[in-house]
């Protein structure tokens, strides 16, 4: 029996929220819908519908609903990059699971955004 290490330096979080994902942060890509899996402070996976190449840099920013804040939305902004891609299938349909590293994120609450 072979004994793994765990390599992860943040704790993960099973969550599933709502993330847009923005690949490249090039104004004229696509923006594309999914769910998280889990989160960490470092890092995400989730899935989407499309392919995303490994060491893409995306553009990511998944939501808080105001469920589960009890108050308003709250939007997580993260700069990241893709360190693992993988076909997978979910209620019966092919989708992409895709591992990224977070860099940097920044936290922006809905009255914040609104007062713009």
């Amino acid at each position: 029996m072979v004994s793994m290490t765990e390599r992860r330096t943040s704790r993960r979080y099973d969550l599933t929220l709502p993330v847009e994902i923005r690949a490249n942060k090039e104004p004229g890509s696509s923006m594309q819908q999914g769910r998280t899996r889990d989160v960490s402070t470092r890092g995400v996976y989730f899935v989407i519908g499309q392919e995303i190449e490994a060491g893409s840099e995306l553009d990511i920013t998944m939501t808080l609903t105001s469920e589960m804040t009890r108050g308003t939305e709250v939007h997580v902004r993260a700069l990241g990059r893709t360190i693992r891609v993988e076909e997978r299938t979910e209620d019966g349909q092919a989708r992409i699971g895709v591992a990224a590293i977070i860099e940097r994120f920044d936290i922006i609450r809905e009255e914040a955004a609104s007062v713009k």
